[in-house]
């Protein structure tokens, strides 16, 4: 789940400031300030799939949600930033319950 909302974040993430026809790819604010909220929180999803530290995914779930709020709440294909970020919590879910009912 974390590997797969990660990749698919980062092609929303490259959608959103390179092929968007409302955005401008010269201005270099908006595609630094998602690149830190967006698209690092995605590689951070995707290293913590191989990592076994849960907090990792936590980590990777709360950066990206403010964002994911805001793009949830607007209309278009970018409100799919927070079906990633809720593919991080629940691969952080999935962490944290795999080991309990392994030992059952």
């Amino acid at each position: 789940m974390g590997i797969t909302g990660g990749i698919f974040s980062i092609f929303l993430w490259l959608s959103l400031n390179f092929y968007n026809p409302y955005s401008n790819p010269n201005e270099i604010e908006p595609v630094l300030t998602t690149f830190f909220m967006l698209f690092l929180p995605a590689l951070l999803a995707i290293a913590a799939s191989f990592s076994p530290k849960p907090s990792l995914m936590l980590l990777a779930f709360l950066w990206s949600l403010p964002f994911s709020i805001y793009f949830v709440l607007s209309p278009g294909v970018f409100a799919l930033f927070g079906a990633t970020c809720m593919c991080y919590f629940i691969s952080f879910i999935f962490y944290i319950i795999s080991p309990k009912i392994i030992a059952q």
